[in-house]
């Protein structure tokens, strides 16, 4: 009989997460109880919340507990159920954890069946439908930045998971799109591949002197999903009642815990009359089936483009989240277990 492997929190990483941080378990499969399922994880997503579920700090959701299984996001096939609203051989999305063979109960894991007829691998499904990729730059793009056709986008971590739809979400809508990413490689995939206008390369170029070549009218809308140095490049050169959706701050995510320092060029929100928003994706979870609907539809079209970057090896997983961390990725991070 297949057992369920699993990892769990056994102490909140210092910096980077451990090995040891993590206690690492092969238990019998479970058998459903009433409103439960069991499912055959077939793709983890790996996702900087990841590292944020473990700190003990004020966050969207209640950290992982100590002794509790990873959290993660994960596309599964249900292999028993006790759920009427599952059958087996559904093809479900939601937080399954870092586990092979989950029992769960779907209402608390934010679990529901996909449609049997959706063209996506389960790689696909995470880097286009999975919460914490489409429906997070569809909503933080188009309900918190506002963009408007002509305006100037910035979006840093341009080639990841989030920062690529975002961009091309901005060309859709007709606004000029400034990506900064680490390294040529990825610069080009933005540049060539996705569309965007250009590509500021921060591990070889001055990031400032980059942003004033590529936006010399200034920049309208920044979608935030790394924070430090280069936050504070792009605060220095918003337009008058620009707009700033900040949907990650992944530069101090192994800080976690710590006493990290906030834009130091915080003033501007004021010089510039800026409305700077956070948002959860989360928030916006009734009105998901309208972001993936939009989200086929362009990608049909042949408008939106992802690339997955798949692992293999459920042991792999703590090793992939830090690599994920040190930038070691090229495109939506996945695992296959």
């Amino acid at each position: 009989m297949s057992t369920n492997r699993f990892f769990t929190l056994v102490s909140r990483p210092t910096g980077e997460l451990a090995d040891s941080d993590l206690g690492r378990h092969e238990q019998p499969i479970a058998a459903p109880k009433d409103g439960q399922i069991q499912v055959r994880t077939t793709c983890i997503s790996i996702d900087p919340t990841n590292r944020i579920w473990m700190s003990d700090v004020p966050q969207y959701m209640p950290p992982i507990a100590i002794g509790e299984v990873v959290r993660a996001l994960g596309v599964g096939v249900v292999e028993q159920s006790a759920n009427p609203g599952f059958a087996v051989g559904d093809r479900v999305l939601g937080l399954l954890g870092w586990a092979t063979h989950p029992t769960l109960d779907p209402a608390t894991s934010l679990v529901g069946p996909l449609p049997r007829e959706l063209p996506l691998s389960d790689a696909k499904v995470l880097s286009l439908l999975g919460l914490t990729a489409g429906p997070t730059a569809y909503f933080g793009l188009l309900e918190v930045g506002q963009p408007r056709a002509g305006e100037t986008l910035v979006v840093d971590a341009a080639a990841g998971a989030v920062g690529s739809l975002v961009g091309q979400i901005g060309k859709i809508k007709g606004c000029r799109v400034v990506g900064i990413a680490g390294g040529p490689e990825k610069c080009a995939y933005v540049t060539k591949t996705l569309g965007f206008d250009a590509c500021i390369d921060y591990k070889h170029e001055d990031v400032g002197r980059g942003l004033d070549l590529c936006c010399p009218k200034g920049i309208d809308v920044c979608f935030e999903n790394v924070g430090g140095p280069i936050f504070d490049e792009i605060l220095l050169r918003m337009n008058l009642n620009g707009r700033v959706s900040i949907c990650g701050l992944i530069a101090g995510y192994n800080d976690a815990g710590k006493r990290i320092p906030g834009p130091y060029n915080f003033g501007m929100v004021l010089m510039r009359r800026l409305r700077v928003q956070g948002f959860i994706v989360s928030d916006y979870f009734p009105r998901f089936p309208e972001a993936s609907a939009e989200l086929l539809q362009w990608a049909q079209a042949g408008k939106l483009q992802t690339l997955e970057d798949v692992r293999q090896g459920f042991d792999a997983l703590p090793e992939t989240l830090r690599q994920l961390l040190r930038g070691d990725k090229h495109g939506k991070l996945v695992l296959e277990p």
